[in-house]
């Protein structure tokens, strides 16, 4: 075995044949190979003797109609396998850096992202990738992305699936925000003592230890909501522009609701959006480019 590996791995590795071999063994048979290589039976035969000259050893014995591998065969072909299922993963993983986006893309984001946020990047993406097309679910349900033949999915909240990737999404700043109405009805607050006094609207997401800070590195703790929670953030937004309390929001939403800012000394860098997909050899090329501009890559 270890001549043989020599000979597969080292300086004077010659491939001629393996694949050959390879198929044979896969295709339990020289015809059956031969018809899925699309060469002759002979040529297949001998390929398979000129590998066995070379190796000194008989790897398949063969009869009228049947073959079978001979003991140095068996390792000898382990050590092709995992040599050739290597030498592909290297050529993926090239296609794979270099290949520019095209084709299908599909991604899901929940409702509260998906206008505000994940839209405006799928536009940019069409226009940096002409030859992409973008199929866009809008749903708070947590798709079975391989299942579903989803390529991107765009969460909020930890990662729980461990069969998955994610990738941290900075959308920007992250602070309290409210209603011009609200803040004419119940004032201004004007510090962290004065806040606990108001109503907030709670965003399921958010972990009861998260802390907004301060340039001079005060820490401001939101207060728990008496009355509305919910586990998406449009509806945050929408229930902060009705009136009903302050609410923790991305900048980016906030602004698009013409709410306005509250305490704005304090802030934070949200992080609790991620993109997430399937585990993988190699991230598609339409993958990695989304993810590369939505980080500004």
């Amino acid at each position: 075995m270890e001549t043989l590996c020599s000979q597969l791995y080292g300086a004077d590795m010659n491939l001629d044949g393996i694949d050959v071999f390879v198929r044979v063994v896969q295709a339990n048979g020289f015809a059956a190979a031969a018809r899925q290589l699309g060469m002759p039976t002979s040529t297949v035969s001998a390929k398979i003797s000129r590998l066995e000259e070379r190796l000194g050893v008989t790897l398949i014995q063969r009869s009228t109609r049947h073959m079978h591998l001979t003991a140095s065969g068996e390792a000898y072909f382990s050590a092709c396998l995992a040599a050739l299922n290597a030498l592909d993963a290297g050529e993926s993983q090239l296609a794979a850096g270099t290949a520019a986006p095209r084709g299908l893309f599909r991604l899901t984001a929940p409702s509260d992202l998906a206008s505000a946020v994940i839209a405006p990047l799928c536009a940019q993406f069409l226009a940096r990738y002409p030859e992409t097309r973008i199929d866009l679910i809008v749903t708070n349900r947590r798709l079975d992305l391989i299942g579903e033949g989803v390529d991107l999915a765009v969460r909020v909240g930890m990662l729980q699936d461990s069969s998955l990737i994610s990738r941290k999404y900075v959308m920007g700043d992250v602070g309290l925000w409210a209603a011009p109405a609200y803040l004419q009805k119940h004032g201004m607050p004007g510090d962290a003592e004065a806040l606990a006094a108001h109503e907030t609207i709670g965003f399921n997401f958010v972990p009861p230890s998260f802390r907004l800070t301060s340039a001079d590195g005060r820490s401001l703790a939101i207060p728990a909501p008496r009355r509305v929670t919910t586990d998406d953030m449009q509806a945050v937004a929408a229930f902060a522009a009705q009136g009903l309390g302050i609410a923790f929001l991305p900048e980016v939403i906030a602004r698009a609701s013409n709410l306005v800012r509250v305490l704005p000394e304090f802030s934070a860098v949200q992080d609790f959006v991620y993109f997430v997909y399937p585990a993988q050899r190699h991230v598609t090329a339409n993958v990695r480019a989304f993810i590369d501009l939505a980080l500004g890559k």
